[in-house]
């Protein structure tokens, strides 16, 4: 055999062996219909629980064609091929599966009701680590000194945690009454070690406030082991043992799903994060928290470009968009990439519903680590900043201590804004969200590395609560269109006098006037259309104001 045929020999054989190395064991199967479905929307019931169902009717949220389960034929007929099933998504109508032998996805393909196949996952690749992996736990010496002084008496005792949660001005809200009953919490992480130990969560589980939990890594699996990150996460929010650590929402309640897979960093870890999400909304969650990003994967090919992150191509993000349009509050990590070559938002925080958190320290700036924005598509991220140096979190099986990145500042922000939806319960999720986001002290300037800024919840509260539109549209004086604006505004004045003179004023959530004019009425014309004045304006909540003779009406707009 001559050199030349031995170097090709070789060459294919090594070619052979790389290929049975990163051969893929893991699909998305998607289907192309739900024709002959035993589910109807008609028929919530049989797949949305009493509690999702009432959350979606508060907020006018129909049920639609996505919300309706996978086809069980469909499910059975691909099972038949004999190929492992893993979690279908009803949002994109498909299912993940495993299986050793490629040759059952020809099978799988020839269905009639199959329309495609998409590879998931490989073994054999080289594994990367969860983006949360190079983020900092470990125990420190707590101190109050230099802290921020509180605005008002607590009336819990916080402990170590006290300054996370004054930072963005939770107390308040605690002190009134609202530390999340009857709110739900959904956790996505990548697992809960720790969680039934720590003391810090023994009213938790004393008061039956684990609602459950559920493995969509490891089918059947338990969700206590593999990771502690989150247990790190659910102590932001869910710990209470005064003196030593009360998190933002220590009365809600919770449910641990397992979506991350912390061994390798693969796509169907974001199919995961979909089945998780849809989880969440059958069970009738109001807040989701995800202290997870993806954007590179072990093999690159699947890595997200930036071009990718314009909120609607990540399979995550898709998902985070459908569970905001459900009536869920998402909140997000924003990445920890921020001293990187890629600083930006990764997935599913680029979706353009969801409350991307980026972190903080102690000097209320923002910490060197945190992703940053624009979106590929310009728009801001992250929206909101709350503690992620040094955050105080449980750690082990019967301490606290510090930890570091932006896993950390979204469960903070989750906790609150949990709290704070139940002070506010007829509100819809995007009125919180953006209460929230107009509340932050870069509300006036938000800008790519700071977003709206930290968040001041007792300001979020008070837009919320005061100014709360009627729910009768004709006892409004004014009736608006379109709201969320863009560029120009109509107003239509409903008086019973032949002429007026109506006065109209712009606040911004501060309660500052940045806009006020008069205008003459005829009886021929009842309408006002506002135009070049407001379309230079930042996006947010405004407060508009309109007088004439002796009614005022205030109403909520939103400029987008």
């Amino acid at each position: 055999m001559n050199i030349s045929r031995l170097f090709i020999l070789i060459f294919i054989l090594a070619a052979l062996q790389v290929t049975a190395q990163i051969a893929p064991d893991k699909y998305y199967i998607q289907f192309t219909d739900k024709n002959n479905s035993p589910y109807s929307i008609d028929h919530p019931e049989d797949f949305l629980t009493a509690r999702a169902i009432q959350r979606r009717d508060k907020q006018d949220i129909p049920i639609i064609e996505n919300d309706i389960p996978v086809n069980p034929q469909y499910l059975q007929g691909v099972a038949n091929v004999g190929v492992q099933l893993l979690n279908a998504t009803r949002w994109l109508n498909g299912v993940t599966v495993f299986t050793t032998d490629s040759t059952r996805i020809d099978e799988i393909l020839a269905l009639p009701y199959v329309e495609n196949v998409l590879m998931l996952q490989n073994e054999g690749t080289g594994k990367k680590k969860a983006f949360f992996e190079n983020e900092h736990i470990h125990k420190g010496v707590f101190s109050n000194a230099g802290f921020k002084q509180s605005r008002v008496t607590d009336e819990l005792d916080y402990g170590e945690a006290r300054f996370q949660i004054n930072q963005i001005n939770g107390i308040p809200l605690h002190n009134a009454g609202y530390h999340g009953e009857g709110m739900v919490i959904v956790v996505l992480d990548g697992g809960f070690k720790g969680v039934q130990e720590n003391p810090v969560f023994d009213s938790l589980w004393a008061d039956n406030r684990v609602l459950g939990t559920k493995d969509f890594v490891n089918i059947g699996g338990n969700v206590f082991t593999e990771s502690q990150h989150g247990k790190n996460v659910l102590s932001t929010m869910a710990a209470n043992y005064p003196g030593l650590m009360i998190g933002t929402a220590p009365n809600a309640s919770y449910w641990l799903l397992h979506t991350e897979d912390v061994k390798s960093e693969n796509v169907i870890e974001e199919y995961n994060w979909m089945s998780g999400a849809e989880f969440a909304d059958s069970v009738g969650a109001d807040v989701i928290n995800s202290s997870l990003s993806y954007v590179d994967f072990d093999l690159p090919q699947w890595d997200h470009t930036y071009d990718d992150l314009d909120g609607n191509t990540a399979v995550s993000t898709i998902a985070a968009d459908l569970a905001a349009s459900k009536g869920i509050l998402v909140c997000n990590s924003a990445g920890n990439s921020g001293g990187s070559s890629f600083p930006w938002n990764g997935a599913p925080a680029d979706a353009d519903s969801v409350m991307s958190v980026g972190a903080v320290g102690y000097d209320n700036q923002r910490a060197g680590f945190s992703s940053i924005g624009p979106t590929v598509d310009g728009r801001i991220r992250p929206v909101i900043m709350a503690l992620g140096s040094n955050t105080v979190v449980a750690i082990g099986n019967d301490t606290i201590g510090h930890g570091s990145g932006t896993s950390f500042s979204s469960p903070i922000i989750t906790g609150m804004s949990a709290c704070l939806w139940q002070a506010n319960p007829n509100m819809k999720v995007m009125d919180v969200y953006n209460a929230i986001k107009q509340s932050g002290n870069y509300a006036q300037n938000p800008n790519n590395y700071m977003g709206w800024g930290i968040p001041d919840y007792e300001l979020a509260n008070s837009i919320l609560t005061t100014v709360e539109n009627k729910t009768d549209k004709n006892d409004h004086l004014a009736r608006v269109s379109p709201n969320p604006f863009h560029e120009t505004l109509n107003l239509n004045i409903k008086t019973e006098q032949p002429s007026s003179n109506v006065k109209v004023e712009l606040l911004n959530v501060a309660g500052v006037v940045i806009y006020s004019e008069s205008f003459y009425l005829s009886a021929l014309s009842k309408e006002i259309r506002l135009g070049n004045k407001l379309a230079l304006l930042p996006d947010g909540l405004y407060l508009l104001k309109v007088a004439a003779g002796d009614r005022v009406d205030v109403l909520k707009l939103i400029k987008q």
